[in-house]
């Protein structure tokens, strides 16, 4: 008989995790799925692309109904549908509606969920986070009957649903707190020639700035954000944009480990062995994950221990930054800063908007900042994640590999 397996979250880790196991060993589980939202798996990184225009709901499907069908999966979808409780003990999960399945292995792939701040007005009308498809939908309603939208966050999600604002038309403010755009991952340069060529898009900025509260009109719907120092800025549509942490609420009141994520070891196994995790609601080795390419990873390694495989483990490698925004092209990865025993070697070409910065300590590439050009962006994370010996290309390697590679006086 086939072995059951449960999987909680119907987004990009859990079903990638799927199609990995599917590849592997098709015939292994009977495979259930539980989902939150009433879709088959999309992808959740072009939501920015859907809110700019360039790309429809559908296009960003990556598994409709029908290929749960075909593949055997059993998927339930929708509100009530969302798992509300785990019984490790009777190996069974329950849904909102009653719905429960068995499992002989369980996968939570629950996500993350928008950072809310604790700002008096938060529960206003026209307040709203950046985290799925009805968010999408209701900015785009907004942007047909309204003109003000202010958006918290300047990083990136912030900017890229400040981007799809401005380009449906809406007069958008960005708000953050820090003096640098994108000040996790771009150093001031960047961050200060990425913020120019936001404003060349007509895209505002308040900061650094610090948000005291939203102010309500009449029918309790924002209509103002009010700062610490007193001033007042109009606003129609608020987005908060502040960043994500672990959705773990599922697993703590199942009695599974939790810090600040789901804790799993090197093949994503929780302290049940029977459960597993994958994606942003997971820590690994301290770590706490926002981007897509450490996920897949993670969904990989978990395929291969539950297809009895067993013998890749999940290794944490520096993960590179990218903005969806349609022509600003900026890359960085590993430590950008450095510390007072790293080297920097920077390039500049104002004229045409270039700007790079690699960091290198002990003839290792520790870092890099990419803007305008970011060509080499690939080449140089290879450098780092393998921690290559660079001290025969270190004098031409700000120029990317092709020159790097030929031999110079």
């Amino acid at each position: 008989m086939k072995q059951k397996l449960v999987v909680i979250g119907n987004g990009m880790a859990g079903m990638r995790t799927v199609e990995e196991l599917l590849a592997i060993v098709p015939d292994k589980y009977e495979i259930t799925v539980f989902g939150a939202e009433p879709y088959g798996n999309y992808n959740r990184i072009l939501l920015s692309s859907v809110l700019a225009g360039e790309k429809s709901i559908e296009d960003i499907v990556i598994n409709d109904r029908p290929w749960y069908a075909s593949n055997g999966i059993k998927l339930y979808a929708g509100n009530e549908k969302a798992i509300k409780r785990i019984e490790r003990g009777s190996h069974t999960v329950h849904s909102r509606d009653g719905t429960s399945a068995e499992y002989d292995r369980l996968l939570i792939a629950t996500g993350s969920k928008p950072v809310i701040p604790p700002l008096p007005g938060s529960q206003l009308q026209g307040v709203i986070s950046f985290r799925d498809i009805v968010d999408v939908n209701t900015m785009l309603a907004y942007s047909k009957s309204h003109k003000k939208a202010v958006v918290l966050g300047g990083g990136l999600l912030g900017l890229e649903a400040a981007n799809g604002l401005a380009l449906r038309g809406m007069d958008v403010t960005v708000i953050h707190n820090n003096e640098v755009l994108l000040n996790r991952q771009m150093d001031k340069q960047a961050g200060t020639m990425l913020r120019a060529e936001l404003e060349q898009r007509g895209i505002q900025f308040k900061m650094p700035a610090n948000t005291e509260s939203l102010v309500s009109d009449d029918n309790n719907h924002i209509c103002a954000v009010r700062f610490e120092d007193g001033s007042e800025l109009p606003c129609d549509l608020f987005v908060m944009a502040i960043g994500v942490k672990p959705n773990m609420a599922l697993a703590q009141d199942a009695g599974l480990y939790c810090e600040r994520g789901i804790v799993v070891n090197d093949v994503l196994q929780t302290y049940d062995p029977c459960v597993y995790a994958v994606g942003e609601c997971i820590q690994h080795r301290g770590l706490t994950f926002g981007l897509v390419a450490p996920l897949f990873e993670q969904a990989k390694v978990c395929a291969n221990y539950l297809s009895g495989l067993r013998t890749t483990e999940y290794m944490t490698l520096p993960t590179a930054t990218k903005l969806k925004v349609t022509g600003i092209n900026l890359f960085s990865v590993g430590d950008f800063m450095g510390d007072e025993e790293s080297e920097r070697i920077h390039f500049t070409d104002a004229g045409v908007g270039v700007y790079k910065k690699l960091v290198v300590k002990n003839n290792k590439l520790k870092g890099a900042v990419l803007y305008g050009d970011t060509a080499d962006g690939a080449w140089y994370q290879s450098l780092l994640e393998q921690d290559l010996d660079i001290a025969d290309i270190r004098k031409n390697m700000i120029f990317g590999q092709h020159y790097a590679s030929q031999q110079h006086p």
